[in-house]
């Protein structure tokens, strides 16, 4: 294997939960030297998010397996006027210090941009935060339920129509947009430094990201366009666009692109006699007559199981795509082709990849998310501390966690 694109950057990951975490996660796959700084106690909470009330029974932590893998632990007290001591030698050997930690509190610790720039010229310094570092909000915390999806208008517009209730999100859906956001920003400041020597400060919000993934909506607000409230399924503008039901109680996403698929479409569900049915003549007729056109779909893929439409809509080119299930996915044929999953170490599971690749620079193998602090006394003696300095640190609690070999 030829030697990894990120191998030599040295990587600090001075954050918790998901989005800022995960974006180191994508600089580790290509290779990065990820040091993952987690305060004493129980270290970042996701690390027990498996463990939370409503939460499936589980022997594995999978969250912590996917978001932190190919990581380094390194348990320190920041608090601690030597804790600090210890971060500012370790920022002087790093490339890149993520955090997610709140603004008020980067200030106390003096964890900062203007903390460490003057000393490190070429430091990349990525700040996540939830509502961005200016404005009444600046300070306020927020997960990805609440910045990306509440507050971005995501919430409001995926509800299947506007006289639902909100919609909730998933745990992280969010939170991994942002953290590509993030190692795009980082990226594109470690590129800036090759041109120009010098590091800076990057900045991603959750909100930032949930407007862009509901950009669509919000430029045409900026632009004065109003849309409807969202109609039920079955009153949808267009039912070539929608979602049916087979006989199996499986439902499918149907999205014709042109108007050259409506006779392909109705050939392929048995019925060309649709084609010259004065209703669905032209697509705007087919529009005028979406509840009746529905409706009569409906009935047609209500007849046969997802297998068989699938087989015969793969068959006609026609785009459409499975409602799949996590348990599908999990195993899912393409997602093993096509690398979207990796086997995990040696542990016989497979964990979800970044999600893009880079022609001729392979990821390294995946190896497990490190367990807490286990690779302290390596990455202290890496940074120039004697075995005496490393047992003092443990002695005062600076330093904490488990006392491995730091392989």
């Amino acid at each position: 294997m030829t030697q990894a694109l990120f191998a030599g950057l040295k990587v600090i990951d001075c954050a918790s939960y998901v989005a800022a975490p995960a974006a180191a996660t994508v600089l580790a796959d290509f290779g990065a030297d990820v040091i993952k700084i987690e305060p004493p106690g129980e270290g970042d909470p996701w690390r027990t998010q498996y463990k939370r009330p409503g939460m499936p029974a589980s022997d594995h932590n999978h969250p912590w397996l996917m978001d932190d893998r190919n990581k380094r632990s390194l348990v320190l007290d920041l608090k601690a006027e030597a804790g600090r001591a210890v971060l500012e030698r370790l920022i002087a050997q790093t490339d890149v210090f993520i955090t997610n930690t709140p603004l008020p509190a980067r200030e106390r610790l003096r964890i900062r941009y203007e903390d460490f720039v003057e000393k490190h010229p070429r430091l990349i310094y990525a700040s996540l935060t939830a509502y961005g570092e200016v404005g009444e909000e600046a300070g306020k915390t927020g997960f990805d339920a609440t910045a990306y999806w509440a507050r971005s208008g995501l919430m409001d517009e995926v509800r299947p129509d506007h006289r639902s209730i909100p919609a909730r999100s998933v745990a992280g859906m969010g939170d991994r947009p942002t953290a590509m956001a993030l190692y795009g920003a980082i990226v594109t400041a470690l590129y800036r430094r090759e041109k120009t020597g010098r590091g800076g400060e990057v900045r991603a919000s959750l909100m930032a990201s949930g407007m862009w993934a509901n950009g669509y909506l919000i430029q045409a607000r900026l632009c004065g366009t109003i849309f409807p409230p969202r109609p039920p399924r079955s009153d949808s503008i267009s039912a070539t666009t929608n979602i049916y039901r087979s006989a199996d109680d499986r439902w499918f996403m149907l999205a014709l692109s042109s108007e050259r698929q409506w006779p392909v479409l109705a050939r392929t569900v048995g019925m060309p006699e649709l084609v010259i049915d004065p209703r669905f003549l032209t697509g705007e007729d087919r529009r005028i007559n979406a509840v009746t056109l529905t409706d009569i779909l409906d009935g047609v893929f209500s007849t046969q199981p997802l297998a068989e439409w699938r087989a015969r809509l793969d068959k006609a080119g026609l785009t459409f795509g499975v409602v799949g299930t996590v348990a599908e996915i999990a195993t899912d044929p393409q997602a093993l082709a096509a690398g979207m999953l990796r086997p995990l170490a040696d542990t016989g599971m497979m964990t979800v990849d970044s999600p893009f690749t880079l022609t001729g620079s392979e990821k390294v193998p995946v190896a497990q998310a490190p367990n807490f602090g286990v690779h302290a006394d390596a990455i202290l003696r890496e940074a120039g501390y004697s075995e005496q300095d490393i047992a003092s640190l443990r002695a005062t609690g600076i330093v904490g966690g488990e006392d491995g070999p730091g392989v």
